[in-house]
């Protein structure tokens, strides 16, 4: 009813409008000829009529149109009175007290979106929609175009907020005003509490410069605490080197607008130019107990520390982690203490084991492999039976090849085993080692952890948000190069008097892993320790150019490589990507190798290779010089890695649609994986 009175109102108001315009139309047409009739003097008008006469009939003329321009608009309005319908005669005098008691507002359209009639409310609050559209008015009442009916949308006008439902058979829009909830739910949530720690990464390396300590520590802390105060933050220290950090979440998502630039400021701090100091900072947030928001804070600040310090790590409840910083790459730290420890734990964990399961990440490369033969030799000295999860389809093809040619049938028999024969195996004394990997989504068989109650993590990545549940033991070095790298520490540095036997094919297939993972010694990852595992390597018999020729390219392979590169484009300075074809599927150490051919041409600062490794999942291989941060780049895409080495993972998707969201993260994040070097150049 509402719709056809309104239509049939509007078309009589459009008529009255076209009739005002006709009449203004032939009077300027009249007074346009007679003016140009008196110009030229048609008729000796200008004889007849003197000009005050002329004058005289313009200004009468102009009356009259006024005079009836003023009738019309007065039409118009009792038009439009005649039109708007009372609340009231609708719903009845008390229903319409109770609307606008409850601050609910009322708007009919037509067909076109076009207002016909609005409630009390809207004129009480001068929001005068009528005769407008009211999509162009709430843009996001477009919404209900493609929703069900029944959701509702936000929507704010004169700074208030209001809940809107539609009604489409009825064409009405009903408006609820909630500004008052809405104003307690963000007040609520603005002072929610935060609980943060914030420690100092390096502070045993800066006291140990004790002429300088005082100064340092002084600064450190000086720009903690003002940093704290700018943000209104109680901050307590409860250890030399660590604070604890109470805030409400405005004060918390202050600090993520400014990018937790209390982390850089530290960083420029050098103690005699070689050691810097940084911060590795946990945040929790969104819980009612303070006891839980602890323990997040707890677990964030040791994910900081285990992805390499100077970061920010922020755990909301329920939702993915949030990393602020990682621009400095992970110092490697030769602690043999820490390594003895370890291995003497890890060892007497065997000890008491039943048997142990070892397997490595899927579409496993030569230092997975080589790591887990590390670790089965520990578990052959401490008596352990001991197997390696193999799966040929979730292997390289060079692995698949080192296996079958280095080792005898009966020799693989004792050493691998099936995916579904490791689940029978497990039980509840079992121990599970991971290792070069700590997602459990990616590893060889995930369905292990669902029946392992002991697991064990040994991994050179940063730690990503994914993360095995409940390890027994953990080491994560991202200062190490390699998998390898760790075991090799771990059988040469432990506390038993005997020597850890191990064979020189295991220990060729270690060493071959450790020059897969630094290009051979030509990645930012290596240091004195990659250096000093390789030598523990040689002294139980690894074979230089066996380990060489197991990474050696076929000449296809070689011919694929070369076909990719060629693909090459510069979406940005120094910034380069290639991509493979849909229809091609590449293993993912072959786009790694595009990746490390790439990053050696000059001028190119980090590589991206997209490529197809199976029907269902495209992956991103990301190298860096060291200049950028790619594992920055590769957690946006949901995958992680190193600091000059990592790689992402998608499925069910397309090499066009990922370069599109490749060129995205760059576009967006670009700037902050940019390494600390290239800020203090451009800083200077």
């Amino acid at each position: 009813m509402y719709n056809r009175k309104g239509n049939f109102m509007q078309n009589k108001k459009f008529k009255i409008n076209l009739v005002i315009l006709i009449i203004s139309a032939v009077i300027e047409l009249v007074v346009g000829v007679f003016i140009l009739l008196y110009v030229f003097n048609t008729f000796d008008l200008q004889n007849l009529l003197l000009p005050e006469t002329l004058g005289y009939i313009t200004l009468g003329v102009t009356f009259a149109d006024a005079i009836l321009c003023l009738i019309l608009v007065f039409a118009v309005d009792r038009l439009r009175e005649k039109s708007d319908i009372k609340m009231s005669e609708i719903v009845g005098a008390d229903i319409k007290e109770a609307y606008l008691f409850g601050q609910i507002g009322l708007a009919v359209i037509n067909e076109e979106g076009t207002v016909l009639w609005t409630s009390e409310l809207f004129q009480q609050r001068q929001m005068n929609i009528v005769s407008k559209n009211i999509f162009e008015t709430f843009p996001k009442l477009k919404n209900f175009l493609e929703q069900d009916v029944g959701d509702t949308v936000s929507v704010s006008q004169n700074n208030n907020d209001y809940k809107v439902k539609y009604l489409k058979a009825a064409g009405l829009f009903i408006f609820k005003d909630v500004t008052d909830y809405e104003f307690l739910y963000r007040y609520q949530k603005e002072q929610g509490t935060c609980v943060g720690i914030v420690m100092i990464d390096n502070y045993a390396d800066i006291v140990g410069n004790s002429d300088v300590v005082n100064e340092v520590i002084a600064n450190v802390r000086n720009i903690i605490n003002d940093y704290a105060r700018k943000y209104k933050c109680l901050l307590r220290s409860y250890r030399n080197d660590a604070y604890f950090v109470v805030c409400n979440y405005l004060s918390l998502s202050d600090m993520k607008k400014d990018g937790f630039s209390l982390i850089d400021s530290v960083r420029r701090l050098k103690v005699k130019e070689t050691i810097q100091p940084t911060l590795s900072i946990g945040f929790a947030h969104d819980f009612p107990d303070v006891n839980k928001l602890n323990e997040m804070a707890s677990n964030a600040i040791d994910i900081a520390m285990s992805r390499g310090g100077d970061q920010v790590v922020v755990s909301k409840y329920g939702s993915e982690l949030e990393f602020f910083g990682g621009k400095s790459e992970a110092v490697e730290v030769s602690n043999k203490v820490k390594v003895r420890v370890f291995s003497d734990s890890f060892m007497s964990l065997i000890s008491r084991a039943s048997n142990v399961v070892i397997m490595g990440h899927a579409d496993m490369d030569m230092d997975a492999l080589g790591s887990c033969l590390g670790v089965k030799a520990i578990c052959d000295f401490c008596k352990k039976d001991a197997r390696i999860i193999y799966d040929p389809k979730l292997t390289e093809r060079k692995t698949r090849t080192a296996l079958a040619s280095l080792f005898t049938r009966d020799q693989l028999f004792k050493i691998v085993t099936t995916p579904r024969e490791a689940e029978d195996s497990i039980k509840n004394e079992t121990v599970v080692v991971v290792c070069d990997v700590s997602r459990p989504s990616i590893t060889m068989d995930p369905k292990v952890f669902e029946k392992a109650q002991k697991v064990v993590v040994i991994d050179h990545h940063r730690r990503a948000a994914e993360f095995v549940d409940n390890p027994v033991l953990f080491y994560i070095e991202s200062g190490a190069s390699s998998a390898s790298e760790l075991i090799a520490e771990m059988i040469k540095y432990n506390s038993n008097a005997d020597r850890i036997p191990l064979d020189s094919i295991s220990a060729t297939i270690m060493l071959s892993g450790i020059f897969l993972d630094t290009s051979f010694y030509k990645s930012k990852t290596t240091g004195l320790r990659t250096f000093e595992a390789s030598m523990i390597l040689k002294e139980y018999g690894a074979d230089n150019s066996t380990a060489d020729d197991l990474l050696k390219d076929e000449y296809e392979e070689y011919a694929l490589i070369n076909k990719l590169v060629s693909t090459l484009k510069i979406p940005y300075y120094g910034i380069c990507y290639c991509m493979s074809d849909d229809e091609e599927i590449i293993e993912r150490s072959t786009l790694a190798k595009v990746g490390n051919q790439c990053i050696q041409f000059k001028g190119i600062n980090a590589c991206f290779v997209i490529g197809k490794t199976s029907e269902n999942e495209v992956r991103v291989s990301a190298r860096s010089d060291g200049s950028v941060n790619v594992q920055i780049l590769m957690e946006k895409m949901a995958g992680g890695g190193h600091y000059s080495s990592a790689a992402a993972s998608i499925e069910n998707s397309s090499t066009k649609k990922v370069e599109e969201k490749l060129l995205d993260v760059l576009s967006n994040y670009l700037s902050e994986a940019r390494s600390k070097n290239d800020d203090e150049s451009k800083g200077n």
